[in-house]
């Protein structure tokens, strides 16, 4: 991506500084738009948000628009309404959430995208998302690592309106592919849900017994999977996840999952509200419209100081 830029922790952390000056009128609105919160990763998204919105003087409305694009629809709808400034948004399908992001800025609200992106420049004034396919080539590693190279495996794939989705297993593929005893009996979307991910591994287990391993979209499904797994006495297959939630650090923990990406959820929601304070007050737009921060492993040297989609000192 020719506009894309590389954004590390230590950038994000200077940009969040500079974020505490000059505070905003009271009166002044940021809408935070993100999936449902039931997922820890979009609760953190939220959360992030607004304790910056709000350290910055903003008043704050959180919603959710649950993965449906016809509310997520309504609720920028409602956004404009309130007399937003701004709308920072983990949207509800890449090609789905043009018309939105459209619609609000033609009715002068800029929007900040964190998470997901678009395949369409120049709507948004930002889109700061994670480095998925960095991310993923990394939890690729850490699986073949672990499945000794060779064996058959599953993939649980993630939504597939949601660009992260097709991103994630590309990554996955890309390194996977190059080992020809790893073998894939089964790839199946179990829509980034925990419930759908503990049936779907159900199904693949009785349909491939002899699995050994089990590399998934997101660490909500990688739950699912694992839970499957324990319920059928198959504490021997290897899974991994994508996220870096704190249930999935309590099971790499407790030795159940071996591993996950972390994705800074926290801090890349706070930027994209420091960007947004930056455009509300001076017009300021960042350098480039897409911007990636890199993924980190999180496996059993370093779980312990997983907190919150963060990587405590």
């Amino acid at each position: 991506m020719k506009l894309t830029r590389k954004l590390t922790l230590a950038a994000f952390a200077g940009v969040l500084a500079l974020g505490t000056a000059m505070p905003a009128f009271s009166a002044d609105l940021i809408a935070i738009i993100t999936p449902a919160h039931d997922n820890p990763f979009f609760k953190a998204e939220a959360v992030g948000a607004e304790a910056k919105a709000k350290e910055l003087g903003y008043e704050t409305l959180v919603m959710s628009h649950d993965d449906d694009a016809n509310k997520q629809s309504e609720v920028i709808d409602t956004a404009i309404g309130r007399g937003a400034k701004a709308i920072i948004l983990d949207n509800a399908g890449a090609d789905a959430t043009v018309a939105a992001i459209k619609k609000a800025k033609d009715a002068g609200i800029p929007s900040f995208l964190i998470d997901r992106e678009i395949n369409v420049t120049g709507i948004a004034v930002a889109q700061i998302v994670s480095n998925n396919y960095q991310g993923a080539q990394l939890g690729a590693q850490e699986f073949v690592k672990l499945m000794g190279e060779k064996g058959n495996y599953a993939e649980l794939v993630g939504r597939e309106a949601d660009t992260n989705a097709g991103i994630r297993s590309q990554g996955y593929h890309d390194v996977i592919d190059d080992y020809p005893d790893l073998k894939l009996v089964a790839k199946q979307s179990a829509n980034w849900s925990q419930t759908e991910a503990y049936a779907k591994m159900e199904t693949i287990l009785q349909a491939n017994p002899d699995i050994k391993g089990v590399i998934s979209g997101n660490d909500t499904m990688a739950m699912g999977a694992i839970a499957a797994l324990q319920a059928a006495g198959r504490k021997d297959v290897i899974v991994v996840g994508f996220d870096g939630s704190n249930d999935v650090r309590d099971s790499i923990k407790a030795g159940g999952i071996k591993a996950t990406v972390m994705q800074p959820a926290y801090a890349q929601a706070q930027i994209a509200v420091v960007q947004a304070d930056a455009y509300i007050k001076n017009k300021t737009v960042p350098k480039d419209e897409k911007q990636l921060m890199d993924c980190v492993l999180i496996n059993a040297d370093n779980a312990d100081k997983l907190e919150t989609f963060a990587l405590k000192n």
